[in-house]
Parts: C-alpha cells; sequence; structure tokens
C-alpha cells in the first residue's frame, strides 16, 4: 500500500512539475530565440515521456508483485532507489545517444539540467568544439578559471584568454598568447616579469632560455649565463649553456681559453666538466680542452688523487694514458699502505 502512495505522489508531483517546467520554456521566448526554446522543450518532453515509462513499468511490477502475496519491510526504500536509479540510467542513455549523434548542446543540457552534473557538461561541450559555451560552463558554474581560459584560447578568444591567465598570474602563458595576436611590447613585458621571477630564484637557465627562444635576445641570454657562472648560481649547468650557445667553433675555441684565463681556483674542477662536453664537440676543440684538463688535474691531482682518471675522456682511444693512470693509482694505493 505504501508502495503504490509513493507512485501515486510522484505521479501527481510530476505531472505539477511539467507544467511549471513548460511555462518557463515558453517564457524563454523573451530571452532566446524560438528554435532554441523548441529544442529545450522536445528535451524536456522526450525526458518526462521517459520517466512516465519508467513510473508505468514499476507500478506493474507492484502490482503484480501484490497479486503475488509478497510482502517486504525495506520495499518502499527498494522502490524509490530502484526508480532514481532507472531514471538517472535513462538521462545517462540519453546523453549518450545525443553525443553519438553529435548534438552535444542537447547532450550537455541533460548533463547539466537533469544530472547536475556541470563538469561533464563543460567537458562534453568542449569535446564538441564547442569552447566558447564550454569557457562559460567551466567560469560560471564551475569557478574553473584554468580550464575556462583553456577553452577561449582555443576558440582564439585571446583577450578573454589573457584575462583570466593574467589572474591565474600564469605570466609565461599571457606573454605567449600576447605574440599570438602579435603584440609585441606585451609579450616582453610578461616574459620578462617570468625571467626575473626565475633569476629571483636561481634559477638562471630557466631564464636565460626565455630571452634565447621566447623574447629571441641570445644576447641576453648569454650575460645572464654568465653572471650565473661568475655568482656560482647553478654554476656548471650555466657554463655548459653558455657554451652551447655559440655556434661557430673558432669563436667558442677562443671564448673556452679568455674564460678559462678568469677563472679562481675554486671553480677549476667545475671548469674541468664542462672540458669533457666541449672535448666531444670538435677536433678542432680537442687540443685546447686537453690543454686546459691537463693544467687543472696537474694543479689539483695532489689533493684530489682521483682526479688522475679524467684523464681517460681526453685520451678516450690511447692505451697507454689508461695504463699509466692503472700504474699511478696502484702505486699510490702501496704508498699508503706502507
Amino acid at each position: 500500500m505504501n508502495k503504490q502512495k509513493f507512485i501515486d505522489k510522484f505521479l501527481r508531483a510530476l505531472v505539477v512539475l511539467a507544467i511549471i517546467k513548460i511555462i518557463a520554456i515558453f517564457a524563454e521566448l523573451f530571452q532566446k530565440t524560438f528554435w532554441s526554446v523548441i529544442g529545450n522543450l522536445v528535451i524536456f518532453i522526450v525526458v518526462l515521456v521517459i520517466i512516465f515509462f519508467v513510473v508505468i513499468a514499476l507500478e506493474n511490477k507492484e502490482k503484480t508483485g501484490n497479486s503475488s502475496g509478497k510482502k517486504g519491510g525495506g520495499g518502499n526504500f527498494y522502490l524509490e532507489n530502484s526508480l532514481f536509479d532507472r531514471i538517472r540510467n535513462k538521462y545517462e542513455e540519453l546523453a549518450e545517444k545525443y553525443i553519438a549523434e553529435k548534438d552535444y548542446t542537447r547532450a550537455a543540457k541533460v548533463y547539466m539540467n537533469l544530472l547536475n552534473d556541470n563538469y561533464r557538461g563543460a567537458k562534453t561541450l568542449e569535446d564538441g568544439g564547442l569552447y566558447n559555451e564550454a569557457a562559460v560552463i567551466y567560469l560560471k558554474k564551475l569557478k574553473n578559471k584554468s580550464e575556462a581560459a583553456s577553452c577561449f584560447e582555443k576558440a582564439k578568444q585571446y583577450q578573454k584568454s589573457i584575462e583570466l591567465y593574467k589572474e591565474l598570474e600564469q605570466k609565461e602563458k599571457v606573454g605567449d598568447l600576447y605574440m599570438q595576436i602579435n603584440e609585441t611590447k606585451n609579450a616582453n613585458s610578461y616574459y620578462q616579469m617570468v625571467v626575473d621571477d626565475y633569476v629571483n630564484n636561481d634559477q638562471i637557465v630557466k631564464a636565460s632560455l626565455i630571452y634565447r627562444k621566447k623574447m629571441d635576445v641570445p644576447e641576453e641570454a648569454q650575460k645572464i649565463l654568465l653572471r650565473g657562472w661568475e655568482e656560482n648560481k647553478d654554476a656548471f649547468n650555466c657554463l655548459n649553456n653558455y657554451f652551447v650557445n655559440i655556434n661557430n667553433v673558432d669563436n667558442l675555441n677562443y671564448t673556452i681559453q679568455d674564460l678559462y684565463a678568469k677563472t679562481p681556483s675554486d671553480k677549476k674542477i667545475i671548469y674541468l666538466e664542462a672540458m669533457k662536453h666541449e672535448f666531444k664537440k670538435d677536433l678542432k676543440l680537442q687540443e685546447t680542452t686537453r690543454n686546459i684538463a691537463y693544467e687543472i688535474i696537474a694543479e689539483n691531482i695532489e689533493n684530489h688523487s682521483s682526479i688522475i682518471n679524467e684523464l681517460k675522456h681526453f685520451n678516450p682511444k690511447d692505451e697507454v694514458i689508461l695504463k699509466d693512470i692503472s700504474r699511478y693509482r696502484t702505486g699510490r694505493n702501496k704508498m699508503f699502505r706502507n
């Protein structure tokens, strides 16, 4: 009896809600286009029919159950859950049907209005290429500025995207979008902010890449790398990248010698490590880098005997050098044992 009362009450409530919804849909004629309102009405009627048939099916099932004399204390709870689960599943099927038909707007409305799932609604619009509509949902209903900015960018609504990325303090992205619309001055202004942030955090190599790749000022990149080397801020990587950015071998050869002459003793081990990389680049660099390596090794061998092993990197095919290194290490080990 209670189950039947629930179904009857549900049907009455459904009729009342249907009337209110239909009135609301027609009221939209003053705000939206005629066909947009008709579309909403069609969706609502389809959903209403689905719900009606689900409820009728459950009512028939209930009558059958009563006639067979089955009873259960938890039946009313089960019936309510079963009803709403079935309705929800029908909504899901309807949304999937619209997606299969590439009617992403209707699918999104089912997700948002009937399943109360704004995220899936926005994602459906985005997947369907309706980026402006998706951006509005992300922004207004989900308060997700990042996803909204991304959708506005895909829709080529760059100014809207820029404003959101500014609020999110994604300065490099703001610079990228200004470049996209050929506003180089604004772009470089934001790129410089990114450089300043990197420098303040001692991320010199990243700062140099912004200068080089985004702002197209390689000379500034070199200045900041040299400064990082001199101030011992990620010294090896700054030095290595400084050399990488010199494309002319003769200029690189001169720079290696010139910079080495200015290198203090406490940083020569780092310089030696960089020479191992430069040695492999070009045959023209091998004599210079080998001579520098020999000098650094000779200066440090008394205090750092293991540095002798670095010789093999500058004489990779010289078997004699390898044997000499082995003999030196063996003799030094015997000396310490004695």
